[in-house]
């Protein structure tokens, strides 16, 4: 665990050295969500209906503005292949790279949840759901978003089509957040959402790290 914990330090410590790379995703999730009150218009009610949408996607497609840079820069330096040798297995030196995104990408995105949400008129009795149903499901975009930039890395425009994979995988982390929060806001209960979004994380947190390592010793190799 010592090499985890040493991975893990070093890509927090890059992160806070380079905040530029991390305040795109931030700002572009505050600013889509404020647009969509200017497109659809200011009534409260119909912002009510689709607040949790709104919160999902553009939540999504923010943390996918990071995953690009996930492996790629230890792969362009040479890190990538001092990480396939060290005697840390590569797949637990791949969940620090996880736990790492998500901290500096999920964490953020959920603390500044609630302050959309109320921008966006969500009932407050749905938004203790909604942080949960985001606690559950950011951890599982970190995931198999990690997965993607692990097969994508070294392609010709990996960044573009980084997306096109995982966006398919994703759909059912949008669908069950989404829906938890609509059932919580209509009185209708979020529990089989969240515990859907859980067995989803249970499935993904010890096969995504596996998944990975396997791709970045063929991108090595």
């Amino acid at each position: 665990m010592s090499g985890f914990k040493v991975l893990l330090m070093r890509e927090l410590r890059l992160t806070a050295r380079q905040l530029g790379d991390l305040m795109p995703a931030l700002v572009f999730f505050l600013l889509a969500a404020t647009l969509f009150p200017l497109g659809v218009g200011p009534e409260p009610n119909l912002l009510a209906r689709i607040a949790s949408g709104i919160v999902w996607v553009t939540a999504l497609l923010a943390s996918l503005l990071t995953l690009d840079r996930l492996f790629l820069s230890d792969y362009e330096d040479g890190s990538l292949e001092q990480l396939a040798l060290s005697p840390t297995p590569l797949a637990l030196l791949a969940a620090a790279k996880l736990l790492a995104h998500w901290l500096t990408t999920g964490l953020p995105l959920l603390i500044l949840a609630p302050l959309v949400a109320l921008l966006l008129n969500l009932p407050p009795d749905a938004l203790g759901t909604m942080l949960l149903s985001m606690l559950l499901g950011t951890p599982v975009l970190s995931c198999i978003g990690g997965i993607g930039a692990a097969l994508t890395l070294g392609a010709r425009r990996g960044a573009a089509l980084l997306p096109l994979l995982v966006l398919p995988l994703l759909l059912p982390v949008l669908i069950f957040g989404v829906g938890a929060i609509e059932g919580a806001a209509m009185g209708l209960g979020a529990r089989p959402h969240l515990l859907i979004l859980g067995a989803i994380l249970a499935f993904a947190a010890p096969l995504a790290p596996l998944a990975i390592s396997a791709a970045l010793r063929q991108a090595v190799e």
